[in-house]
């Protein structure tokens, strides 16, 4: 594509005059034609739509156009600017997003490509949300009111993966009993995503690279071309460029697919993201699961802060629907799963056990030595406080008198922690509420 410089107007005069006089044309037709058999209709409805959808083009090519200008404008570094500034051009996102500079220059390079035809590969850990990624180029761009067609090419068998992708013809195999269309066919006109791009074998990857050269396929059991004009937008959590230089991805596929290149950064550097997806995904889970949307005690929301979600945005959004599943009127500790529960979660830990639930905590979420050290250092300081208080009746004043501490700041502590002072009290063992 061809972009214009700022303030120049010639190109979009001239393709502007073009779609006036194909106007014109099709108004000429109507008006002098006194009878107008079905044919002719088809036709005229045919110019319509091809009419329609240069109009559609020429209008994201516009928007390309400005954010490319854009770009040239001071940068404002203000929190969240960038984000804003994203939203406010009409951006096109299904979720949430936060300021990671990293998942902003993505999602920037995405509203630019999306006008675009071009073969765009999106990478990063699995669970990132490339494929909600691959749907925002589709919703952004010229084709999105067109097909959009999903394919996981690491779930399809190799004896089946080029009549999954190009169709078959009757009586091609055994069991082929009807003429198929294939995925590209099923995508023309429209997006076309190829999943787990780097799990495809050798031979289907020289058919890959044949349709982007020619932008033809060719049924199994058929000699006859068929062309195809579908956007591909293809995604890997594996490393092609060293897949390539392995031998076991081809390298000219390779730069095939990604002239357009995004990488997706993992959840655990999108810290500012948790909050926002608990309360996207919590709303999600509340309408599936036809009830009102979760609520977490502190200590729950304090370690769901912490964890360092190895699966991800996938992992986030499952434990919030468990967490809304599970749980009453509020989510704690206990409702996580198992093998990620910290031993903390536990009710009335004995003193001799303290040292034990310490170590359990820490193998649950640190993965580095400066996580070990914090978590350590919480659990701590949650048993010195839970000690402080059974002393003295779960008295909060007596407590901050006692550790020479100043009263508010010793309410944040329990907050933080989810201790409840009263359960302290005398008459009052209920232990584990949510805190005050």
């Amino acid at each position: 594509m061809k972009i214009l410089a700022p303030g120049s107007r010639g190109s979009s005069a001239i393709s502007y005059a073009g779609l006036l006089e194909k106007i014109e044309i099709l108004r000429s037709t109507l008006r002098w034609a006194t009878n107008l058999g079905r044919p002719e209709i088809e036709k005229l409805l045919r110019q319509a739509n091809t009419l329609r959808d240069e109009v559609m083009q020429l209008s994201h090519k516009e928007r390309f156009v400005q954010a490319a200008a854009a770009e040239a404008a001071p940068v404002d570094l203000a929190p969240g600017a960038r984000r804003r500034a994203l939203l406010e051009r009409s951006f096109v996102f299904e979720g949430a997003f936060g300021d990671n500079p990293q998942l902003l220059e993505a999602l920037e390079i995405a509203e630019k490509a999306a006008p675009t035809d071009l073969p765009v590969l999106i990478d990063g850990e699995s669970g990132t949300g490339k494929e909600l990624m691959a749907k925002v180029i589709h919703a952004n761009g010229a084709r999105s009111d067109k097909p959009y067609i999903s394919v996981n090419c690491g779930a399809i068998p190799d004896n089946l993966l080029e009549s999954e992708l190009f169709g078959h013809r009757k009586g091609a195999f055994t069991g082929a009993v009807s003429d198929r269309k294939g995925k590209f066919e099923s995508a023309h006109t429209g997006t076309i995503f190829l999943d787990e791009i780097g799990e495809l074998p050798l031979p289907g990857q020289v058919k890959l690279l044949r349709v982007l050269e020619s932008h033809e396929i060719q049924r199994v059991g058929s000699d006859e071309p068929i062309a195809v004009d579908a956007r591909i937008v293809a995604a890997t959590n594996r490393n092609l460029r060293r897949l390539s230089e392995e031998g076991t991805f081809r390298e000219d596929l390779f730069y095939r697919l990604s002239v357009i290149h995004l990488t997706l950064p993992p959840l655990r550097e999108r810290r500012d993201e948790i909050p926002l997806l608990f309360a996207y995904f919590g709303d999600e889970a509340a309408e599936a699961l036809k009830r009102r949307p979760l609520k977490m005690t502190p200590r729950l929301r304090d370690f769901l802060l912490r964890y360092r979600y190895p699966g991800n945005i996938r992992e986030l959004r499952n434990l919030i629907y468990r967490l809304s599943c599970l749980a009453g009127d509020t989510a704690d500790l206990e409702h996580l799963p198992p093998d990620i529960r910290p031993a903390a979660s536990a009710p009335s830990p004995s003193p001799a056990s303290g040292v034990a639930n310490i170590d359990a905590a820490v193998a649950a979420v640190a993965t580095s030595l400066s996580d070990a050290k914090r978590v350590a250092s919480d659990e701590a300081e949650k048993r010195f406080l839970e000690r402080g208080l059974e002393q003295v009746g779960g008295t909060v004043a007596e407590l901050a008198r006692r550790c020479d501490m100043n009263r508010s700041h010793l309410q944040t502590l329990l907050k933080k922690h989810g201790i409840r002072s009263k359960d302290f009290r005398k008459g009052n063992s209920a232990r584990g509420e949510e805190g005050d």
